[in-house]
């Protein structure tokens, strides 16, 4: 007897969403050191005279060259989805945060966009009410208000120099909240290939008509090796994401975000001679104390019977 025509022949076979809470944040601190490399790489090529969209072009054309080769290894249909919308929007949310923080990074140091980026946890909290229909009580809502008051400390508006980058770090923050929520939204619907594959195209085809037109060649040894390795960066980052997600909630691993304040301050230490300033330690301080509160809450609410949250 001969086994029935899958209508989905050529897709990787969709791996279930698991509760391996080790493996995922393992996954995630080696996802974070690679987003290091990205931004490190962004930055180089700014400072040396690539245009942020020709940076971030390079950065997901790459992405989806991988993608592509590695699909066509496995012959996988990368490409076919069930949720076109919602990967497509998980997309452009990720171009969003990416193009943001890029042309932040030109104006400030790693150390003070990783701070600011920091506030994603407070960020998805607030998406989590529209996006998820959770109910946020007085708690977090305290946490989340003590968290902004840490990125005013980063920004410092009261010494009368707010760089407006820093507004394009904050939108780039909001970017990647709705990124990581519909990631996990998508965990165990589509193969880990797919969603790398429209983040990719979508990204590439999205920037393409702003980097072609003004295109600029790195110059130097050091120039051609971030040009090359940005994608790279990317396409294993956002890979070994994907499978945490895949592993744990968004919620659980949250808090392990903060560790790339380490490998930002590193990079900007020594290979930018950026040390971070008190302000931007103190601030960076509270805005992660107050997304390992929510993370913290969030996982004592979730062992609870549901019930509603109390406040």
């Amino acid at each position: 007897m001969t086994a029935p025509v899958s209508l989905a022949r050529g897709r990787a076979s969709l791996p279930p969403v698991e509760d391996r809470i080790l493996p995922a944040i393992g996954l995630l601190l080696l996802a974070l050191l690679a987003f290091t490399g990205i931004d490190t790489c962004a930055k180089w090529l700014v400072l040396h005279g690539l245009p942020a969209t020709e940076a971030a072009f390079v950065r997901y054309a790459v992405h989806l060259a991988v993608v592509c080769a590695v699909g066509f290894a496995g012959a996988e249909r990368v490409w076919v989805t069930a949720n076109l919308g919602a990967v497509s929007v998980r997309a452009v949310a990720l171009l969003g945060s990416t193009l943001l923080n890029f042309a932040a990074l030109s104006f400030l140091p790693l150390t003070m966009t990783a701070a600011i980026m920091f506030s994603a946890p407070l960020w998805i909290c607030l998406l989590s009410i529209p996006l998820l229909g959770e109910k946020v009580g007085r708690r977090r809502w305290a946490a989340m208000a003590v968290g902004f008051c840490g990125i005013l400390v980063v920004a410092r508006p009261w010494t009368g120099h707010l760089h407006p980058a820093i507004l394009l770090s904050l939108a780039a923050a909001l970017c990647a909240s709705l990124y990581a929520i519909l990631t996990r939204m998508l965990a165990g619907r589509d193969p880990t290939n797919t969603q790398q594959f429209y983040a990719g195209l979508v990204a590439t085809l999205g920037v393409a008509p702003f980097a072609l037109g003004d295109w600029t060649w790195p110059t130097g040894g050091a120039s051609w090796l971030a040009f090359a390795a940005i994608g790279l960066f990317g396409w294993s980052g956002h890979q070994l994401v994907t499978i945490a997600h895949r592993f744990a909630p968004a919620s659980t691993l949250a808090p392990f975000n903060y560790a790339q304040i380490v490998y930002m301050t590193a990079s900007s230490w020594l290979i930018f001679a950026q040390p971070p300033d008190r302000w931007v330690i103190i601030g960076a301080g509270v805005v992660a104390a107050s997304g390992l509160y929510i993370g913290l809450r969030e996982r004592a609410l979730a062992r609870r019977p549901t019930r509603g949250e109390r406040p």
